[in-house]
């Protein structure tokens, strides 16, 4: 256990008064999954998904775990729910998705709820055949009036698993029913370094309750506005904003002896996936981008073009895990204000400064049932992140009154 996390559990009591306080002011999302980086002398999140895909990696031994968190979170925010209608991700037919899709629906059927999928641009149902032996029924999405659902349920309540990084949906715009989590944050209006903004404060807040430096909690981070990678616009920006940043880094680097040579990580401000996401041990290296990597860099998914960039201080990974030793990163799952669980990302082709998120990953679920020591710190950091994402949505709202 590292000097961070045992200070977190030492500092529980407080640390479990101050959420309890905090929900009090600012009522969390229905749901969200934030990817956390070890690095021992810090532990960050570095993506915080607020539509998660990746039920299917939890451990469903702990099924009664899942639905027990997920009745204490729907009891508080949506007390007189019993129907629900799930709109999922319609751009792809990845069987593994499919199956985070059903293993979501058992947790919430587990909760009491009548549960169906409406799928977009459906013409006819279907039910794909999953490896895990789990049933899923997919129904065309339809719309009367002000509300959508699949033939015969129309319930007033919708769930989204869709990140709306395409957009919002002419079928979904005006309807009457509530909408979880809201439209507005979806990738079509939201950004990261929005995101990171709130967590910051969130993170500064928190960072004077327990007694820590705010950045053992956090990546630094900056941002530029307006981007081509293609085109090569923006790179003084990118160029100027990387420099100041390594400068903040090594600082701290330097004031607590770490002798590792920090880097940066160049990513879309919208989007998820691992698109458009690139290390950097020097600002100059953005200047020296081949054509391969600049495509790379320049669409996010659904082919979208990226025109923000966030530059995020990088965290090392110093996680292993299996008889390779491979480098991992834990992932966290909430609803509401609980954690369901976890698993690690693994991958056994990147190092602990590479991004976990290519092809060639894999998944071990978090050991619940063995003694997992940096977990409690994993659901400090993950809940801090979501109680960020909680600013987020509040903001909107403020600025639409």
């Amino acid at each position: 256990m590292s000097l961070l996390e045992k200070h977190l559990v030492n500092q529980q009591m407080a640390v479990e008064r101050w959420f309890r306080e905090q929900w009090q002011l600012t009522p969390p999302l229905i749901y969200g999954s934030v990817d956390l980086r070890n690095a021992g002398f810090k532990l960050a999140p570095v993506d915080t998904n607020l539509f998660p895909a990746g039920f299917n990696n939890l451990d469903p031994t702990m099924m009664s775990v899942y639905v027990q968190s997920a009745q204490a979170a729907i009891s508080e925010l949506c007390p007189n729910l019993s129907q629900l209608l799930i709109i999922p991700e319609s751009h792809t037919r990845n069987i593994y998705y499919f199956e985070s899709l059903a293993m979501l629906k058992e947790i919430l059927i587990g909760v009491g709820l009548e549960v169906c999928i409406g799928f977009l641009g459906a013409t006819k149902s279907e039910q794909p055949v999953l490896p895990s032996g789990r049933t899923l029924r997919l129904d065309p999405l339809i719309r009367q009036g002000d509300r959508v659902g699949v033939e015969g349920f129309y319930p007033d309540c919708v769930l989204l698993n869709n990140d709306l990084s395409l957009g919002i949906p002419e079928i979904l715009q005006n309807i009457s029913q509530e909408i979880i989590p809201p439209l507005q944050l979806g990738w079509v209006t939201r950004l990261k370094s929005a995101h990171f903004g709130h967590y910051e404060q969130v993170v500064a807040l928190f960072s004077q309750i327990v007694g820590l430096d705010p950045w053992l909690l956090m990546p630094y981070f900056d941002q530029c506005p307006e981007v081509d990678f293609m085109k090569r616009e923006g790179q003084e920006c990118l160029v100027h904003r990387a420099q100041g940043l390594l400068r903040l880094v090594k600082k701290k680097y330097k004031e607590y002896g770490i002798k590792e040579n920090p880097f940066l990580v160049v990513k879309a401000d919208q989007g998820t996936y691992g698109m458009a996401v690139l290390m950097i041990k020097e600002p100059q290296e953005l200047v020296k981008l081949n054509r391969k990597q600049r495509t790379h860099m320049s669409t996010r998914k659904g082919g979208r073009v990226v025109t923000r960039a966030i530059i995020q201080e990088g965290v090392f990974s110093f996680e292993t895990i299996g008889p390779e030793n491979s480098v991992a990163e834990p992932v966290l799952y909430l609803m509401g204000r609980y954690v369901l669980g976890g698993f690690y990302r693994v991958h056994k082709n990147r190092g602990p400064d590479e991004n976990l998120n290519t092809p060639g990953m894999d998944f071990e679920p978090l050991p619940f049932t063995k003694p997992c020591f940096p977990f409690y710190s994993y659901s400090v950091v993950a809940r801090l992140a979501m109680l960020a994402a909680a600013r987020e949505f509040a903001a909107f709202q403020g600025e639409n009154r």
